[in-house]
């Protein structure tokens, strides 16, 4: 047999085992994405009650360190209470776990710094 036989015949075998899509999972996705809706969910309302607490905790004249702190430690304790809260949090990926925190934590700062711009300190 000739090495161009031997060639072809290989590049033949590897054609029949071409790459093919395993099938997709319908329910498996909706079921993710129905949990990371619920996910945002409540991170939307965390991010709204800390973004309040930063807001009325700088009014009152405090340091702006206080409400910082606060802030970050309850970014850092949000994964812990969405445990808690969202049954199949589990579904979650390390890319959407990412992706909620950092909604949240950027969120939190824009809507302080939102509410700071529109009731300055002195007034």
């Amino acid at each position: 047999m000739t090495l161009a036989k031997k060639a072809r015949r290989k590049l033949e075998e590897e054609e029949e085992q071409a790459f093919e899509f395993p099938p997709f999972d319908e329910d498996g996705f909706a079921t993710k994405e129905f949990e990371l809706g619920g996910g945002l969910l409540v991170i939307g309302i965390i991010t709204l009650g800390v973004g309040l607490l930063s807001w009325a905790l700088s009014l009152t004249g405090l340091t702006v360190w206080v409400p910082l702190a606060i802030g970050i430690a309850v970014v850092i304790a949000s994964p812990f209470i969405l445990q808690r809260v969202r049954t199949r949090s589990d579904l979650y990926t390390k890319g959407d776990w990412a992706g909620l925190l950092a909604m949240e934590f950027f969120g939190w700062l824009a809507l302080w710094f939102l509410l700071l711009d529109l009731v300055p300190f002195g007034h």
